[in-house]
């Protein structure tokens, strides 16, 4: 496998001069990340059944304590990477504790009379299960009472299986969401998950070696954990700003925010602790209004809006403010303050873009002239470890305006290998584009080499030494990155771009957990995405479906080539097919085929059998850096 490259001298060059404009740093950061801390598990290495490590910060040795950064490496970026690697259990206030850096996220622990509530149980069952046992390690063996997801991304629900067992489920235990949470969960890591979560492996760095010239940081945090992921909807929701509920003991008095940094998001503040929880609206640095890896782009507007509320709200009876990432402030002038520029954020965000958009400018122009003001600049927890103002700015345009910058040849463009074909021919061919390529690299303008050299790529992805310069060049914007997900990109595309992956005659895909976990209709709803239209063509199928698990029943119908389901309805005359949920996620993702015995089909089989051949089977490892 080939091995990534050093910094040029004009990477060196482009991140001496980047370190002068960065804010002076007091250590302040650094003393509340440790603040509180009680305990932790060596490396907070956590392992699955199989004996595997779903999560180590051990590979992240190189980048620890008294670790300078090196040349490939932008120093910002390491100087979060260093407040991301302190890991263990926190207290926050007496009652509240948080458990750090065994995830992307932050669990939560709140002490009730009886048991502990939790918040935000991560993304995968082990690192939650970790995580409660060093809680109890420490503050007692007492169970779970309930469970509250801040809002609908993968990070805050995913890891629930590791604080509850499945008898606990099936009682009905207490798991409390924002109103929307499932929809907007399913739609974001169902209908688009098998395209999200291959992106995703490019975001955060997922296949990226764990050293100075791979994966250091996500900025959020350091990165996905890779054990058990569940989706188990919610027993209530949570529908009205106020709304006030006690659990074990312990009161709560919700804000609802939707449309924020999520579609459905909450956050939430305990009187008893005088304790706020801003679920992921605030966090120490800018958050994506459009994030890399794939999904709705966020309303910046109503984001600073819910952030004034919750001053307003809370903030004067606020001692300490903790959040889904990275460590709290305390004391109330503190939260204020940081609320404030968080707010500002956002909304200067918004509406620069939007005046520039009203002069004239489009979403390039304009994300390459945004710049902050001084008084937000000036601050380490306004910087884009994650988001960016160069694609937050883009976000902003895309959701008032759309993809089009209103210019006509952008309206019907070539797709990308039609497109590319014409421009290595108008350079001259191959070799002329590769000769220009190498220039530019020469003079360190390697976003002119991603850009020129990517077009003989897609026209020719064959040809190895178009391929190697342009990792070569995505290699040296991803050394220059602040953002940790533009470093994962970059990055990530250069490995695959220089170790291409043997292409594969069946789909290779990913894992089928939430599927399984769906309630009945969202399941079939999940399938819509997945027919095959030139396939269906014509066909007319008709089913009656029973949820052997469930006791649900559902008409599902396939006509003009589209999928539809009906709860409680039935069509004369059509099969009956009864079976489970997870038979059918199984069949769907191929794991098992007909006949089978979890399968029974009174009358004529043959319907689905054609409608399962008519499902696609998605491939998760499709390419993105080449055709």
């Amino acid at each position: 496998m080939e091995q990534p490259k050093d910094a040029t001298e004009a990477t060196k060059r482009a991140l001496a001069e980047f370190a002068k404009t960065l804010p002076p740093d007091t250590g302040a950061d650094f003393e509340l990340v440790k603040r509180g801390f009680i305990a932790t598990i060596p490396d907070a290495k956590v392992l699955n059944e199989a004996g595997h490590a779903v999560w180590d910060m051990g590979t992240f040795a190189f980048a620890g304590e008294g670790c300078d950064c090196p040349d490939t490496v932008n120093p910002s970026l390491w100087r979060q990477s260093k407040l991301n690697s302190v890991h263990g259990l926190f207290e926050v206030t007496k009652g509240i504790y948080q458990v750090r850096n065994f995830d992307l996220s932050n669990i939560t622990f709140i002490e009730g009379d009886t048991g502990y509530l939790v918040v935000d149980p991560l993304i995968s069952a082990e690192p939650a299960a970790a995580a409660l046992a060093l809680m109890r390690k420490h503050r007692g063996d007492k169970p779970v009472v309930g469970v509250i997801y801040t809002h609908s991304h993968v990070d805050h629900y995913g890891g629930i299986k590791g604080v509850l067992s499945d008898e606990d489920i099936a009682k009905g235990l207490r798991i409390i969401a924002p109103e929307g949470f499932l929809e907007e969960a399913v739609s974001e890591n169902v209908l688009a998950g098998n395209a999200m979560g291959r992106r995703a492996t490019y975001m955060y760095g997922a296949l990226l070696p764990r050293n100075a010239r791979g994966h250091v940081d996500a900025g959020l945090g350091k990165t996905v954990s890779m054990g058990q992921v569940s989706l188990v909807p919610p027993t209530e929701s949570i529908s009205q700003t106020g709304t006030k509920i006690v659990v074990d003991g312990i009161e709560i008095v919700f804000q609802v925010t939707p449309d924020t940094e999520a579609p459905a998001e909450m956050n939430f503040y305990f009187p008893q602790f005088k304790a706020l929880c801003m679920a992921e609206n605030c966090s120490c640095h800018l958050h994506n209004i459009y994030t890399p890896r794939g999904a709705q782009v966020r309303d910046a507007k109503s984001w600073s809006w819910y952030i004034d509320e919750a001053i307003e709200l809370f903030a004067k009876d606020t001692d300490v403010l903790f959040a889904s990432h990275h460590w709290p402030r305390w004391g109330s002038d503190a939260a204020v303050a940081f609320l404030k520029k968080q707010r500002d954020l956002y909304k200067y965000i918004h509406d620069q873009t939007l005046r520039m958009a009203n002069h004239g400018l489009t979403p390039l122009e304009i994300a390459e002239a945004l710049k902050l003001p001084p008084t937000l600049a000036a601050e380490w927890y306004t910087r884009g470890y994650y988001g960016t103002l160069n694609h937050n700015a883009k976000a902003v345009y895309q959701r008032y305006l759309g993809w089009f910058d209103g210019n006509p040849a952008n309206l019907h463009k070539h797709p990308p290998v039609e497109a590319a074909k014409r421009y290595v021919e108008l350079a001259g061919g191959a070799a002329a584009l590769l000769e220009k390529g190498r220039a530019a690299f020469a003079k360190g303008d390697y976003r002119w080499v991603a850009e020129l050299v990517n077009h003989l790529v897609f026209a020719d992805p064959a040809n190895a030494e178009a391929r190697h310069l342009q990792a070569d060049a995505l290699e040296q914007l991803g050394y220059q990155a602040e953002s940790g997900p533009w470093r994962a990109f970059y990055l990530t595309a250069a490995m695959e771009l220089r170790n291409p992956r043997p292409p594969s005659d069946v789909p290779r895909q990913g894992a089928a957990g939430q599927l399984r976990s769906l309630p009945a209709e969202r399941l079939l709803d999940s399938l819509s995405v997945r027919l095959n239209g030139e396939r269906a063509g014509a066909r007319e199928i008709a089913l009656n479906l029973r949820f052997t698990d469930t006791g649900e029943r559902f008409l599902v119908t396939v006509e003009n080539a589209v999928f539809h389901n009906y709860p409680g309805r039935e069509a004369q005359g059509a099969p009956l097919v009864s079976l489970t949920r997870g038979s059918l996620a199984s069949l769907v993702i191929g794991e098992i085929a007909l006949p089978h015995e979890s399968v029974a089909i009174e009358g004529d089989a043959e319907p689905f059998a054609t409608f399962l051949s008519l499902l696609d089977r998605f491939d998760f490892w499709f390419e993105i850096a080449m055709p």
